[in-house]
């Protein structure tokens, strides 16, 4: 008996040699509008599925495959008495084998001034429904989606017959595949018409399996988004050293989160994903000198991040001490090069374009907007006043506090972190680490508070290192005590009125 393949791709990338090697095999192909003309004008011998079904496409191409004969012929299970009863009554013939791949539902948002009703049109009702159908029925039809699995189905027949095995598997990635093309339906309306839906529906890609997790004993995997995210590390291009690791990912990703935040050429220094040294300068070499120097103990074997291309003189910096990732626009010098297991990544676009931030918690996640604000005002509270040159580092110490972990306090002159303190279960253990790191630096610097003052103490402690101002959200209900300590001690204080909590 004749095997039957219904072919009906948007993609016709290795179409025609695909189809051409079905028909080697005795296949008789079925195909649908464009995808027939394309093959049959590169010499594939196909029937239109009008033939199958005697019935015309009708509204614009919206309904050319749901048909009993189309579908009848791909959900009839094969050996069973009543099913075959229905077939012969009804001139239906059985399908084995459908080749669909979807329209181009993503990519067709992402077209600069695309309308809303080329992406409706966009949304293929056809090719789910046959995809769904077929892999319902992998018991006894082989579907395919991925283009990388042709070659795969030509080998096996040519072995002497698709595997059970083979169709089953097929079947997982087609459900997969329809999981995540409907979920991407579903957030782009969600997103446009700022719903909150009561099902929430991700979609992401396997990007890499990975050696282990955070420690060896943890399987690991790294899914992404395809969605123009702003410095997305899958946009970057990785030009030299070994593979990701769970956690060079996430550090690679907080040194991004940071390096965002700067117009001025920057640099950042991450380690375990808090920041170890950030600083701005004229130049990439200054700004990473600058970042070194803000701790050259803690940045060994660390992450660097710059939006600036490195040139010879930095390579040669870079290339003096053992650091693990190195992120920037781009390179002048192959110095980098020598040490086998460096990463080096060429970055993706800059576009401020920030999705939703999600974290996975037992049974379930939490979902939240990026904190994109650095702070609603600068309220000066205290008898001194800052000057502009203290406003432009305590908005430089905002723009670090709010990726530090919580307490977080970061002491900052001249553009240059000098002290960092983080994830302290009390506010002045915070203070403390970050004041002793930068020791007698501190005098005349600013210190910034991702949350307010609960007492005065680190106040107190802020003027015993003579910081000269201070920020916070401000709004304990001990306030005053912080304002009180500032003014013995000749202390500038400001409230930005935002806080900046990272746990």
């Amino acid at each position: 008996m004749t095997k039957r393949a219904l072919i009906s791709v948007s993609d016709k990338s290795n179409i025609v040699e695909f189809a051409k090697g079905l028909e080697k095999f005795g296949f008789e192909i079925i195909s649908t509008g464009g995808t027939y003309t394309h093959l049959k004008n590169n010499g594939v011998n196909c029937i239109s599925i009008e033939d199958v079904t005697n019935f015309p496409e009708i509204l614009e191409g919206r309904v050319k495959t749901l048909h009993p004969k189309i579908h009848g012929g791909l959900l009839s299970k094969r050996g069973n008495e009543l099913h075959s009863k229905h077939v012969k009554e009804n001139n239906i013939e059985y399908i084995d084998l459908v080749c669909v791949n979807l329209y181009p539902f993503e990519e067709t948002v992402k077209k600069e001034g695309v309308s809303e009703e080329e992406i409706i049109e966009n949304i293929d009702i056809g090719g789910p429904s046959m995809l769904r159908s077929a892999a319902k029925n992998f018991n006894d039809v082989t579907v395919v989606t991925d283009i990388k699995d042709y070659d795969l189905i030509l080998e096996e027949l040519n072995n002497g017959g698709i595997t059970l095995s083979t169709r089953r598997s097929l079947a997982i990635k087609v459900f997969n595949t329809t999981a995540s093309y409907d979920a991407a339906i579903a957030n782009y309306f969600n997103k446009v018409d700022n719903l909150v839906p009561e099902k929430l529906t991700l979609s992401y890609k396997l990007e890499e399996t990975l050696r282990y997790g955070e420690n060896p004993h943890q399987k690991a995997y790294h899914y992404t988004q395809d969605n123009n995210e702003s410095y997305a590390l899958q946009n970057a291009v990785q030009l030299h050293g070994k593979a990701m690791s769970y956690n060079n990912i996430q550090d690679a990703s907080a040194a991004l989160d940071i390096l965002s935040e700067f117009n001025e050429t920057a640099c950042v220094a991450v380690k375990h994903m808090n920041p170890c040294g950030v600083a701005i300068g004229e130049t990439v070499f200054e700004a990473y000198s600058r970042a070194y120097e803000a701790d050259p103990v803690s940045i060994f074997g660390g992450i660097v991040a710059v939006n600036g291309r490195v040139d010879k003189q930095t390579a040669e910096k870079m290339h003096s001490i053992f650091l693990e990732i190195i992120l920037a626009d781009d390179y002048d010098e192959e110095i980098l090069t020598k040490k086998k297991n460096l990463r080096i990544y060429k970055l993706g676009t800059k576009n401020n374009n920030h999705e939703k931030q999600i974290k996975s918690v037992r049974g379930g996640i939490l979902v939240q907007d990026f904190n994109n604000k650095l702070a609603d005002e600068f309220e000066n509270v205290t008898e001194k006043k800052i000057t502009p040159e203290q406003k432009r580092d305590l908005e430089f110490g905002l723009k670090v506090v709010k990726h530090v972990k919580s307490n977080a306090i970061v002491v900052v002159k001249d553009g240059q972190t000098l002290g960092i303190g983080a994830g302290q279960m009390n506010r002045v253990g915070s203070c403390k680490i970050a004041l002793e790191q930068a020791g007698k630096k501190a005098e005349g610097a600013v210190l910034a508070s991702d949350a307010f003052f609960p007492m005065r103490d680190s106040a107190d402690l802020a003027a015993d290192y003579n910081i000269a101002a201070i920020v916070q959200p401000g709004g304990s209900i001990r306030d005053q005590e912080s304002i009180d300590a500032c003014n013995e001690k000749g202390v500038a204080m400001v409230f930005s009125k935002i806080r900046h909590f990272k746990h």
